[in-house]
């Protein structure tokens, strides 16, 4: 490795700091073109034996140093930031330099955002606005004095509260504000822009009052109301379910276009991609309506999982991401159906989690070691994490699970905590071990479960025998036996419930498995039991039960538990999904037994089901989900399969799918979760019926819905519908979508994805046409994400195009990403490092459009680090 290649960084070698900063005074000269910041730091010495201080900083033109007021010249400056020689043991450091936010398209640090300024310092954003420590154990109190051009930007933002403001000459303007809670640099936000802004308050439980402000672009303020319905529900929930109040007088939210993330949570002023704010009926689909509430909640909630205690260092990172992702995800449980919010949730580790295991880029939940930070944030560390903690939750149960964050809280409050540290504070509250489940954090890739069972009738003995597996994973060759929680219930023959027990003795439905291999006995089981296993799927893992058709749908019928009733139509589907992927690939004909088909139909008409389980529970798994289910993925096969079993159903249960269509629309749109059940059970309905053979037929029904509907759910999911089905109307629809809506980037990200993911062969040419369109931007993250991201990620059949045409065009992408944003880059490569997954003739294609990549100049730590695994160099 030559002195120009990236080093990794490992967590054990982690040091504290040798310096301290306890208060920053920053001060802003505002420009778009040249700002100036003067930043005004006490420092600390830690460690008594050094009298280097070490800044980072990067992209900076350094004007001034003083120590103490006094001009400072023992000095160097280095590629990476700054050494400072010869420092008293306390100090005040003043540093003045220059930036140039809109020269800055990494989005990182302070950037232009249309004609706002904002920033993003979270992983390592500050450095790019003054030298700094820029490490997540380094607290301290920040005060920020914003001045700028007050025509130009009339709202100056940042942490905490405001406290001071004033006029200046030549229509400048000033504003001052304090955070009183000490905190990383990575919490530091700044915008200054001229926005709509829609106000309110919220009452704390102690009777404070909270100002509330939600800042969105002019002409969007119709769009911010659900947002701010969202904020306060978040409030509300926070206080009554984990007993946390919210602690500044104000908290703000900012709706920009161009963000490399969903939402950032900095304390007091929430950033956020406009695209989790903005919605109004006419232009946010249902989804996009749950999708706002769950990450308003998320960043809210991060204001104690995340700020009052932070993290010791980006290792640490799913102490409060796997957290808060827990936290969300119980929020819209709670608000809306916890079946259908964890049904969801399953099939993003499913689809996307999984695949992360089975790549080069596995990783624990808690890395060990790293190139570029930015490439850890993860579904394994957000989604995955998030599943640690919930399974910390099954064994706890919600009272201790409670006790330990309080406990949890009480130790760590505005420190750097560690993922050790929230472990030991859920034993500690619960005195239950948790010693052996804390590998979870520190090893790699998804547990297989494979269980056998006999049954001993004359002495009515069931015996259940569960061996654990954890394939090798690219960073981690040898695995141990997880502690792995498994939910499971016994049901007889007629659909009644069998008592666990064994001996007189109860037995908990939550079985522990520790071992490579466990043996469970049960007693007084009257008849041979069907056995509902990963109940709300109590571990991420993968199951392997030799299952009968029968079983899976006697438990599609009678499970008690949603999830498991959801799951054995999934298990049904994949098997038959599995025999017809072979059948395919041997040219035989495609089967599906009328059994499985009645099973569905009987889902489709039965009269007690929710119908938002019923959607998720006829809704066939993605041609993500599938691959998972084979060690050599061949995208052709699984793509046909998937489209012959959709027209399977829709000739089939045609009438009985037309009938709940029908019999599921609402007369007036309005967010309401029965609501939005219904529109989800009969847009499903609609997306079978697209397929089925009477073309005419639903050619007109999509039609009609299209032009009838009065909101975005209803049009797009006819839309949806048309353009995957290739049904005759499909392009006079997308044009008139397109003329309708082509000035609003946020709806025109949803017809970019629907064009990036159809299945009509010319769809690359089409994908490289509209990085021409008038709505398109390569600048601009979100247009990146609907067009290049989603037919990259979510059209595996043409993206994995046999000729590797989908490989090279991602090349053309990424060559030009690779220095304008590292970030957005990054995440777009990750369908090509997974070559080891496909036959030998498109991995050779993948691994030569790596290679290609990593000859590139100036390659970015966030490309290098990725090819270099996959590659395996």
């Amino acid at each position: 490795m030559n002195s120009n290649q990236p080093i990794a960084k490992y967590r054990l070698d982690y040091v504290k700091p040798d310096f301290t900063i306890t208060d920053i005074d920053l001060d802003f000269d505002l420009s778009p073109e040249i700002t100036t910041v003067v930043a005004r730091s006490h420092v600390i010495k830690k460690n008594a034996l050094v009298t280097k201080l070490v800044l980072d900083g990067e992209a900076l033109k350094l004007i001034a140093i003083n120590i103490d007021d006094i001009p400072w010249q023992d000095y160097k400056l280095t590629a990476t930031g700054l050494e400072i020689y010869s420092v008293p043991d306390q100090f005040v450091l003043t540093i003045i330099n220059e930036i140039k936010p809109i020269d800055n398209t990494a989005l990182e640090g302070l950037y232009v955002s249309g004609d706002a300024l904002c920033t993003q310092c979270e992983a390592e954003g500050f450095r790019h606005i003054t030298y700094y420590l820029d490490r997540p154990d380094v607290l301290a109190r920040f005060s920020t004095r914003i001045t700028a051009n007050k025509n130009q930007y009339p709202y100056l933002l940042s942490n905490g509260n405001r406290i001071a403001k004033g006029q200046l000459d030549n229509e400048r303007h000033w504003v001052q504000w304090q955070d009183p809670f000490p905190k990383p640099c990575y919490l530091f936000a700044l915008v200054a822009g001229d926005f709509d802004v829609l106000k309110d308050k919220f009452i704390t439980r102690s009777n404070r009052q909270v100002a509330l402000e939600i800042y969105v672009d002019k002409g969007n303020l119709d769009r911010s109301e659900w947002a701010m319905t969202c904020l306060k529900n978040s409030m509300r929930w926070d206080e009554s379910r984990f007993n946390l109040e919210y602690d500044l007088d104000i908290f703000m939210i900012v709706a920009v276009d161009f963000f490399n993330m969903g939402a950032m949570e900095n304390k007091g002023l929430n950033i956020f991609n406009s695209k989790y704010v903005l919605a109004k009926p006419e232009t946010a689909t249902d989804d996009d309506y749950l999708a706002i509430e769950a990450v308003i909640g998320h960043e809210y909630f991060h204001n104690w999982t995340g700020n009052r205690v932070t993290c010791q260092d980006w290792f640490q990172l799913s102490l409060k991401e796997g957290l808060t992702v827990f936290r969300d995800q119980e929020f819209s449980a709670d608000l809306g159906s916890r079946a259908v919010k964890r049904i969801d949730d399953v099939k993003i580790l499913r689809a996307v989690q999984f695949t992360e295991d089975a790549s080069p880029m596995a990783h624990p939940i808690r890395p060990e070691q790293v190139i570029e930070m930015n490439n850890f944030y993860t579904v394994t560390v957000y989604e995955k994490g998030a599943e640690v903690i919930r399974m910390i939750h099954t064994l706890l149960g919600e009272e201790k699970f409670q006790a330990g964050m309080a406990l949890y809280f009480q130790r760590h409050d505005g420190s750097a905590a560690t993922c050790d540290d929230f472990v030991k504070a859920m034993q500690d509250a619960s005195a239950i071990d948790l010693s052996h489940f804390k590998l979870w954090y520190s090893q790699s890739g998804t547990p297989e479960l494979t269980i056998n069972d006999d049954y001993d009738a004359d002495r009515q003995l069931y015996r259940l025998t569960i061996k654990q597996l954890t394939p090798a994973t690219q960073d981690q060759k040898d695995k141990q036996p997880l502690h792995i929680p498994l939910n499971i219930e016994l049901y007889k023959r007629d659909g009644k419930v069998i008592p666990l027990q064994y001996q007189a003795n109860a037995i908990h439905q939550v079985l522990n498995i520790h071992n490579d291999k466990e043996v469970f006995l049960f007693d007084n089981v009257s008849e041979r039991p069907i056995i509902a296993l990963l109940r709300d799927f109590s571990a991420p893992v993968k199951l392997h039960y030799d299952y009968q058709d029968s079983e899976l749908i006697f438990l599609m019928q009678y499970a008690t538990d949603a999830f498991n009733r959801y799951d054995s139509a999934q298990i049904l589907l994949a098997k038959y999904i599995a025999i017809n992927v072979s059948n395919h690939q041997q040219a035989k004909p495609m089967m599906l037994p009328e059994s499985v088909i009645d099973a569905f139909r009987s889902v489709l008409l039965s009269p007690s089901l929710d119908p938002a389980l019923m959607a998720q529970i006829l809704t066939l798994p993605s041609e993500n989900e599938i691959a998972n289910q084979f060690k050599v993925v061949d995208p052709d096969s699984i793509h046909v399969v998937r489209e012959w079993l959709l027209t399977t159903f829709a000739n089939d249960m045609f009438d009985e799918l037309l009938a709940v269509y029908r019999h599921n629309t609402t007369a007036l749109y309005q967010i309401d979760h029965v609501d939005i059940a219904k529109r989800a059970l009969k847009n499903t309905c609609l997306q079978i019926l697209a397929f089925t053979s009477q073309i005419h037929v639903v050619d007109k029904l999509i039609n009609e819905q299209y032009q009838q509907a009065d909101n975005m759910t209803d049009s797009l999911a006819a839309l949806n519908a048309a353009v995957k089905a290739q049904l005759p109307c499909k392009d006079r629809l997308l044009s008139d979508f397109d003329c309708r809506w082509n000035q609003d980037g946020l709806v025109m990200d949803k017809w970019f994805t629907l064009q990036a993911t159809s299945p009509q062969k010319d769809t690359l040419a089409r994908v490289k046409a509209l990085l021409t369109h008038r709505s398109f931007s390569l600048n601009n993250p979100n247009r990146i994400r609907s067009l290049i991201g989603a037919f990259v990620n979510n059209n595996p059949a043409l993206f994995h195009a046999i000729n590797g045409s989908g490989y090279f065009f991602l090349v053309e992408i990424l060559t030009e990403l690779n220095q304008k944003n590292p970030q957005v880059a990054s995440r777009l490569i990750d369908p090509l490092i997974r070559l080891k997954r496909y036959d030998e003739k498109r991995a050779e294609l993948m691994r030569q459009a790596l290679t290609q990549l990593l000859q590139l100049d100036n390659l970015s730590r966030d490309l290098y680090e990725k090819i270099t695994k996959a590659l395996e160099l």
